[in-house]
């Protein structure tokens, strides 16, 4: 089932006369249940991409469509609370909060119908991607990149969200933590029934995705 679908959409920046072509007239169907990976070189777009399908910012032309609804309807800061969940490259963590208390704050702004014991919810996400109780009541900082990497993604599961998008979510963890994360996607998508997308320089990460798109000069196309 398609849940997340761009049409025609375009993007540049402008540069004083030099207009520089992000996107161009891209038209393309997310499912959930997949996990999709968006290659390209650095500077191709990619995070822009991200951005325009998680209404960070806004494309020049064309719709983006969630559940056949164009998200500028839904609202932007709505379907950013109650749709979809962002992991960053450099887990954007509330660095004084415990990680259970940063995986309760995002639970706290949705609207999405959660169990009423979030502090239980919390612990037992977090005990699911690896992180056990004592760490859960650690500060993030006292956490190692790849155990926080794991915080950002029980807080993107917390607010029970159909589409999970990931920004060089592995870009700063070795190899052997890197595939460990990519499991986690795969179970995300395969399991759960998540959408799953992930922007990566990794061909690697690619490999293990049901479907993988690249994007260059603007045209953002299935990647064999």
């Amino acid at each position: 089932m398609t849940i997340l679908q761009t049409k025609g959409v375009s993007y540049f920046y402008q540069d004083g006369e030099r207009r520089r072509k992000i996107l161009d007239e891209t038209s393309i169907n997310f499912e959930q249940g997949k996990f999709y990976t968006i290659l390209g070189q650095s500077g191709s777009g990619k995070t822009t991409f991200l951005s325009l399908i998680s209404a960070l910012d806004e494309p020049k032309s064309g719709e983006i469509l969630y559940k056949g609804q164009d998200i500028k309807k839904i609202g932007y800061e709505k379907y950013r609370r109650n749709n979809i969940s962002i992991i960053f490259q450099s887990y954007n963590l509330v660095p004084y909060l415990t990680a259970v208390e940063n995986v309760l704050v995002a639970m706290s702004i949705t609207d999405n119908q959660l169990p009423s014991n979030h502090q239980e919810v919390a612990y037992n996400l977090l005990d699911y991607i690896g992180i056990n109780k004592t760490k859960a009541d650690r500060l993030v900082t006292q956490l190692s990149g790849g155990e926080q990497q794991r915080v950002a993604i029980a807080r993107a599961l917390s607010t029970n969200v159909d589409i999970i998008l990931a920004d060089e979510p592995t870009g700063n963890l070795d190899e052997g933590m890197e595939m460990e994360i990519v499991e986690i996607f795969k179970d995300l998508a395969e399991i759960h029934n998540k959408c799953v997308i992930v922007v990566t320089h990794s061909n690697e990460i690619a490999k293990f995705s049901d479907e993988t798109f690249y994007l260059k000069q603007g045209e953002l196309k299935h990647y064999e």
